[in-house]
């Protein structure tokens, strides 16, 4: 009997913000995969090592939690004004699935890095010392994100004395820009509020009926006032996490909250849509220890917010969901503003559960609607390992 030979594949292991991912070359890929379908969808599930009833991703690049099973393809862009795509790709743990519906924020930060690095942005473009300005294009949602990347010496700066919480160590400072961020291909007929109001009555069947901001920017998000669910907002991950009931609670809210927002036409949608929307809980500042053991004061912060993703609570905050946070918080009326102190504002300080983040937005009223320039946050970035990953043929 004879058994297939592995097959070599060039791939980087890299850290953006709070997550982790595999980083190709679409041109690196075997030729099968470098359109979307089944053949792409087969191999980075094996790259990542799913599915995987243990959960654990042993046989694979994964890290067994949503943060860290990811991949990222990048591509030279051939759209004007644009120096790279970028496609992300959240891996299922447990299932055979790939959801293509959303963006990765905390993966952004590296995407820049990475494109430099690989050679898909012009050498005129990056200077021999200062900050490169990498224009990519986020092929998942459509949109632009703008990298600020430090160069030294020619090549990208990684180290520093950047501290970001949910990471260990320092690094160097990664500034994003989220162009018009306020999702135009989601439900709602384009508008950042699908359903035309800065809060709704979320009607939940078997559970209750919760106020709610529905949001499309950075990522499509349910946002929810944390006492209205049972909680202060301070929560860590294994508050929740270890609580199946609690879990369950938050996926049937998430469900009706996809089909009220227009992602989904019918609740049995949402089991195929695992990466979005994103669904969290705010609340009033006040003082909780990460869980790092840093103690976080009520002073610290303008409001806490807790999200989830792929079913389970951050040990951080998603980019994607931090662009929705300092969005929201900028337009007077929503639960997010509201839970700063309400008025007018541009930037937000929260806390999640490995510390705080700052997030800024520039939020505008045209006639009933609102519309949102960009939204900007910091993160890092860094090269963990590169050279092959090596999958069955």
């Amino acid at each position: 009997m004879t058994h297939p030979a592995h097959i070599r594949i060039p791939a980087t292991y890299m850290r953006g913000g709070t997550s982790k991912g595999v980083f190709f070359k679409l041109d690196d890929l075997p030729q099968s995969a470098r359109q979307p379908g089944p053949a792409r969808d087969a191999l980075l599930l094996r790259v990542i090592g799913s599915p995987d009833p243990y959960g654990k991703q042993i046989d694979g690049m994964g890290g067994a939690t949503s943060s860290t099973s990811k991949t990222v393809i990048l591509d030279a862009s051939t759209r004007p004004g644009h120096d790279v795509d970028y496609l992300f790709g959240q891996v299922s743990i447990d299932s055979a699935f790939i959801d293509w519906s959303g963006n990765c924020g905390n993966l952004s930060a590296a995407v820049g890095s990475f494109a430099i690095s690989n050679g898909l942005v012009a050498a005129e473009r990056i200077p021999r010392n200062g900050i490169a300005t990498v224009r990519i294009w986020q092929a998942n949602i459509a949109k632009t994100i703008i990298a600020h990347v430090p160069i030294t010496d020619g090549d990208v700066q990684e180290t520093g004395d950047f501290e970001l919480d949910g990471v260990t160590f320092p690094a160097a400072e990664v500034q994003l820009e989220f162009m018009d961020p306020a999702a135009e291909e989601e439900g709602g007929g384009g508008s950042m509020f699908p359903t035309g109001n800065l809060v709704d009555d979320l009607e939940v069947p078997g559970i209750g009926t919760f106020k709610a901001t529905l949001i499309n920017a950075g990522i499509p998000t349910i946002f929810l006032n944390a006492a209205d669910i049972g909680y202060t907002g301070t929560e860590l991950q294994d508050a929740i996490n270890s609580d199946p009931q609690a879990l369950a609670r938050f996926e049937t809210i998430r469900a009706h909250g996809a089909l009220r927002m227009g992602l989904i036409k019918d609740l049995s949608e949402a089991a195929t849509r695992q990466h979005t929307p994103k669904v969290a809980f705010v609340a009033c500042p006040a003082a909780y220890t990460a869980s790092s053991g840093k103690a976080v004061g009520a002073q610290d912060t303008d409001l806490l917010v807790r999200a989830l993703s792929m079913g389970k609570l951050h040990h951080a905050m998603m980019g994607t969901a931090a662009v929705a946070i300092g969005t929201a918080a900028a337009i007077p009326g929503t639960l997010v503003n509201l839970a700063a102190g309400g008025g007018e504002r541009q930037s937000v300080r929260f806390g999640h559960p490995s510390g705080t983040l700052r997030v800024g937005a520039q939020a505008e009223r045209v006639g009933s609607d609102w519309t949102v320039i960009k939204a900007i946050m910091s993160r890092s970035a860094r090269v963990l390992m590169e050279g092959w990953v090596r999958v069955p043929s």
